[in-house]
This record gives C-alpha cells, structure tokens and sequence, in this order.
C-alpha cells in the first residue's frame, strides 16, 4: 500500500524597512531611465527599487515635472492650535465650540461617545458596552 506524503511549501519573505526617497534620488533614477534609456529593471537591481514605484515616479514626472519629486505638505487641523492657545479672541472661542459640538454630534449619530481625556479616554457604545 503506498502512503502519500503532503509537503507543504511556505515562502518566506523577508520585509523590508520602508525606504524614504529624497527628491534628489527619485529625479536621478528618473532621468537614468528617460535620458540615458536604461531600462526598469536594471534600475530596480541597481538601486534596490520597486519596479512599479520606479514607473510611477516615471509617469509622475512626464505630467508634473520636477515638482512632482517636491514633499507635499498635508493640511492639518485647523483647530488643533485653538485647544493649546490660553486668551482666544470670541469668534476662535466659538468656532472651536461649533468644531467639538459638530464632533460630538457626528459620534452619537454613529452610537458611542467619548468619556474622559487623553489616555483616559473610553469609547461608550449605544448598547452600554464600553471599548478602551
């Protein structure tokens, strides 16, 4: 009687610390590929790159330019400044008030609210139950 044996095969990757790119290295990779016509996955190799992030870089570049390898600075909360600042005028008073009582109404409408501050805080669901 012959017995079959099952192996298993498991690939293990192993994970990478995620690269940041300065606009430097991303414009000279680029222009590798664009002016001096070396293809994507000699670059790859070379400079330990992602194939497809090194043809985004690519396509970003065709449509904006230099200034698609320039950081992006995200907006930020307008309010956040409001909750330090001790003497705030009457109107930033009441806009932060509008801005927490907007919030406040937004999280009843989804069923919990917030008991406490900062690490104390406890989210309240509708049902009595209550997640930290």
């Amino acid at each position: 009687m012959a017995t079959k044996i099952a192996v298993e095969v498991v690939i293990v990757r192993k994970r990478r610390k995620k690269r940041v790119w300065t606009p430097d290295q991303k414009s000279e990779i680029v222009h590798k590929h664009l002016d001096e016509h070396i293809s994507v996955r000699t670059l790859e190799k070379e400079y330990t790159a992602d194939r497809s992030m090194i043809c985004r870089w690519v396509k970003e570049y065709i449509a904006e330019g230099e200034s698609a390898f320039n950081p992006k600075g995200h907006p930020g909360n307008p309010f956040a400044a409001l909750h330090t600042s001790k003497n705030l005028s009457e109107l930033d008073r009441l806009r932060l008030m509008v801005a927490k009582l907007e919030i406040e109404n937004e999280r009843l409408k989804k069923g919990y609210w917030v008991k406490g501050v900062g690490a104390n805080k406890e989210y309240i669901t509708g049902r009595g139950k209550s997640t930290k």
